[in-house]
C-alpha cells in the first residue's frame, strides 16, 4: 500500500468525514465547527457533505453543548464534542469530569457514553496563561475516562477513529503546534480501516543508551535531541511515544527501560502530578535494579504562561532542555 504525505489537519478531518459517513449516529458539535468549516480548519467541508444535523455549531457555552453530547450518548448517538481550546474545557469540567466518567456507574450499567472530547491541548504559541493549559493530568486522575495525544497523522487518524468507536467517553488531545505538519498516512480505503488500539505506546526511535518517554508535542522535539546527540555526543537514544496517556502501554515502556537503563521524561504539562511523575514511580517500582542513573525529567515550568515570546520561550519545554537533560542523565 502506497503512503501518502498529509498533514496533522487532514487526518483528523479524513477520520472525522470517515465515521459520520460510517455510522449515522455520529455528529459532530463545537463552536464554529460548522459554518466556519472550525477554528483550526480541521472540519473543513463537513457541513456541506453532512449538513446541519450532523455538524452543528454550538454557542460558546462550553458546559451546556458538553451536557447536551453526554445526553446525546446515555440515548444511543455517539457525539464528537469539539472544544475549541482545551482550556476551555475547564468551564465544562463537571460534564467531562464527573458527569460523561460516571454515567455507567451511576446508572447501575443501565447506559453508557459513548463520547469524544476533542480539541488543541496544551501550549501552542503566545495565546497567554488562559489558552495554554495543558490538561491531561487533571483528566488522566478521573476514573471512566479514556485519553489519548497524537503526535503524527497517522497517529491523528488512527486513534480518532477508535475513539468515536469506543463505548466509553475518550478524550482526543490534539496539538496545536503540529496541525500543519506532515507524515505518512494510508490513503482510505473500503478494505483497511485505520484504527489504533489505546494502551500501545510507539517507539519510533531505536537506541540503547538511554529512553526518551514522551507525547504530544515534545515528541518531535525528543527525535530533535536524539539527533543531536547522536551526532555531538555519539549517544543511541530510544524515542518512545506513549500516543495513549490513559491506559498507559507499561510493558512497552518498561521494555524499553530495562534496555537502555537512563530515563528522561519529556512532557508538554507541567511538573507537578504530571504524567512524568506517574511514569517514574512505575519504573522504579517494577525495575528499579534496571536504572543506572536518576530519572530526569522536561517539562513545562510551574508557572502562568507568559504572553511575552522569549519569557513563554523561558517556560515550555524546547529541545535544548531535552539535549540537557540528556547529557546530564549520561554523565556528559
Amino acid at each position: 500500500m502506497q503512503m501518502r504525505e498529509i498533514t496533522y489537519r487532514q487526518a483528523l478531518n479524513e477520520a472525522l468525514a470517515e465515521e459520520l459517513e460510517r455510522d449515522e449516529n455520529v455528529f459532530l458539535m463545537g463552536e464554529e465547527v460548522a459554518q466556519y468549516n472550525g477554528a483550526y480548519k480541521i472540519s473543513q467541508g463537513l457541513l456541506e457533505r453532512f449538513g446541519p444535523k450532523r455538524v452543528i455549531d454550538a454557542p460558546i457555552a462550553e458546559s451546556g453543548f458538553a451536557g447536551i453530547g453526554c445526553g446525546a450518548a446515555m440515548v444511543g448517538l455517539r457525539p464528537i464534542i469539539e472544544f475549541m481550546t482545551f482550556s476551555f474545557s475547564l468551564v465544562a469540567f463537571d460534564q467531562v469530569a464527573n458527569n460523561a466518567p460516571n454515567i455507567l456507574t451511576m446508572s447501575g450499567g443501565q447506559f453508557r457514553c459513548p463520547i469524544v472530547f476533542r480539541g488543541p491541548n496544551g501550549p501552542a504559541h503566545q495565546l497567554g496563561a488562559t489558552h495554554m493549559h495543558a490538561t491531561e493530568c487533571l483528566y488522566a486522575n478521573i476514573p471512566g475516562l479514556k485519553i489519548v495525544v497524537p503526535a503524527t497523522p497517522r497517529d491523528a487518524k488512527g486513534l480518532l477513529k477508535s475513539a468515536v468507536r469506543d463505548d466509553n467517553p475518550v478524550l482526543v488531545l490534539e496539538v496545536e503546534m503540529l496541525y500543519a505538519t506532515k507524515g505518512p498516512v494510508e490513503p482510505p480505503m473500503p478494505e483497511h480501516d485505520l484504527l489504533i488500539p489505546f494502551g500501545k505506546a510507539s517507539v519510533v526511535r531505536e537506541g540503547t543508551d538511554l529512553t526518551i518517554l514522551t507525547y504530544g508535542r515534545t515528541m518531535p522535539m525528543s527525535l530533535q535531541a536524539a539527533a543531536t546527540v547522536a551526532k555531538e555526543n555519539n549517544l543511541n537514544v530510544e524515542v518512545v511515544d506513549l500516543r495513549s496517556i490513559k491506559p498507559l502501554d507499561l510493558d512497552t515502556i518498561l521494555a524499553s527501560v530495562a534496555k537502555t537503563h537512563r530515563v528522561v521524561v519529556a512532557e508538554q504539562d507541567r511538573p507537578v502530578c504530571g504524567i512524568g511523575s506517574e511514569l517514574t514511580f512505575q519504573i522504579q517500582h517494577h525495575i528499579f535494579d534496571e536504572l543506572d542513573a536518576p530519572i530526569a525529567r522536561v517539562t513545562m515550568e510551574d508557572v502562568a504562561v507568559p504572553y511575552a515570546e522569549k519569557l513563554e520561550h523561558a517556560v515550555l519545554p524546547t529541545p535544548e532542555k531535552i539535549v540537557a537533560a540528556i547529557r546530564r542523565t549520561c554523565g556528559i
